[in-house]
């Protein structure tokens, strides 16, 4: 059998096991959110043997040469010795700044980096508690902005949401890892036709998005449809109107499965997106939200006409049994 040494303790993993299930399964706490290699939160360090390629797909050339890995993909051969140790050396601290609900189950949190920290308006970070909890949000602010803002979708039981509802306070210490992340936009082709589709919190990255696209001097059209079940779903519907209001190419289109009514479309969000793009040949498109969504949706707009190499989406899948996740999409990532 493999085995792996953590913190000079040396752990037998079963066969076919991976680096992250065996450690916890036998009780050593690791940082992890999504387990599909997506989050990047499980990154570890090989101090010492060989680690299968698959355990680097997707990281940056950077990470890969400091002999980092995905401890969720990595699976040792049988008979292999892997020594191990944490990526605390990644993770930047930071402050809760504010808790703010922006619908009944989003929240809005907002944290101060106490050291640089360097991203793109749409990607995601890990943010890791005290106790190495960690789970992964997409970015909704701006990197001139100088707060990281996530919307977190509160979840009936979940670890870190409920802990961000009901314990943290503005102050709390956390840590935040990363970024990671596709979905972000280019400045180029300035007149090109903007098309982002989420639903839910899905919505996060989008927000940053567009902001971003617009303070580039984006001049295309500019179409975001955002869908939920029902109005109580739409977030930062204010916010968004207001911006369609000072930028008459920005075309903000909320909508529900029910309850529509005159400024809110009800139906299927494909449906909407047909309706007011049916032809987006030429489109740069980003798409959040729910897996099978956006796997629809990704599907659905390449038939219509649009490139894959302009689609763009970072997918987490589920790993527990409660999901913590702002961003989702397609790429094989979010």
């Amino acid at each position: 059998m493999a085995k792996v040494k953590h913190e000079s303790q040396w752990y037998p993993l079963e066969a076919g096991e991976s680096v992250l299930d065996g450690l916890l399964r036998q009780g050593v706490s690791v940082p992890n959110s999504c387990r599909a290699g997506a989050c990047q939160s499980c990154l570890m360090k090989a101090v010492r043997g060989t680690v299968p390629e698959a355990a680097r797909v997707g990281l940056k050339d950077t990470l890969v040469a400091q002999g980092y890995f995905l401890a969720c993909t990595c699976r040792p051969t049988e008979g292999a010795e892997l020594e191990v140790a944490g990526a605390e050396d990644l993770r930047v601290p930071a402050r809760i700044t504010s808790l703010t609900m922006l619908s009944s189950d989003v929240l809005r949190v907002r944290l101060h980096a106490d050291a640089p920290f360097e991203y793109r308006a749409g990607q995601y970070l890990s943010l890791v508690r005290g106790d190495g909890l960690a789970r992964s949000y997409s970015l909704a602010s701006l990197p001139h902005e100088g707060v990281l803002e996530l919307h977190v979708r509160l979840i009936p039981g979940g670890e870190m949401s409920g802990w961000l509802a009901t314990e943290a306070r503005p102050g709390d210490a956390v840590h935040v890892q990363g970024p990671a992340g596709n979905c972000f936009y280019v400045p180029g082709r300035p007149e090109q036709p903007l098309l982002l589709a989420g639903a839910g919190t899905g919505l996060a990255p989008l927000y940053g998005i567009v902001r971003d696209a617009l303070g580039a001097g984006h001049t295309g059209p500019i179409w975001l449809f955002h869908g939920a079940r029902t109005p109580a779903g739409l977030y930062l519907r204010d916010a968004l109107r207001e911006l369609a209001e000072r930028h008459p190419h920005f075309h903000y289109r909320p909508s529900v499965l029910t309850g529509g009514s005159r400024d809110v479309a009800e139906g299927a969000l494909d449906v909407l997106i047909r309706a007011e793009c049916p032809k987006p040949v030429g489109y740069r498109a980003w798409l959040c939200g729910d897996p099978q969504l956006v796997l629809s949706l990704r599907k659905k707009l390449f038939l219509s006409g649009l490139s894959l190499k302009d689609l763009h989406a970072d997918s987490f899948l589920p790993s527990a049994p409660q999901v913590e996740t702002t961003a989702s999409s397609a790429s094989g990532a979010r």
